[in-house]
């Protein structure tokens, strides 16, 4: 079970997370510090200090949901962010739980998208 490709309102929590915190502690954080509606309906991710756990909690229809994943031998690539959350598109999130640095791929696009159009302009 994976979170679909076509949310529209995630945000992942910059900074690591005890993620012993359940519904009622992760919703205070995201109403507390990131001044979100725990209820909104937005997905909220969140990484534990070591990266080798994230927590995704959401609000659907009548009721809370907390997706969960730990990794073995490896590691979250945490995005670097100055704010207090860095928003995502579904595909993102999936790179991020995938193990890709979202922030390499990027820049990756970018580039060969830019390669791409000196080719068609030359």
């Amino acid at each position: 079970m994976r979170p679909a490709l076509d949310l529209t309102r995630i945000f992942a929590y910059r900074h690591p997370v005890d993620l012993r915190k359940s519904i009622d502690g992760l919703s205070s954080l995201v109403e507390g510090v990131l001044g979100e509606d725990p209820f909104s309906g937005a997905l909220y991710v969140f990484v534990n200090r070591r990266r080798d756990k994230v927590k995704l909690l959401y609000w659907e229809r009548n009721g809370f949901c907390i997706w969960y994943k730990r990794l073995e031998r490896e590691r979250f690539s945490w995005p670097t962010m100055t704010a207090a959350s860095l928003p995502l598109n579904g595909q993102q999130l999936n790179w991020l739980l995938d193990g890709y640095d979202i922030e390499s791929a990027h820049s990756a696009r970018r580039k060969t998208l830019s390669n791409r159009a000196l080719r068609l302009s030359a």
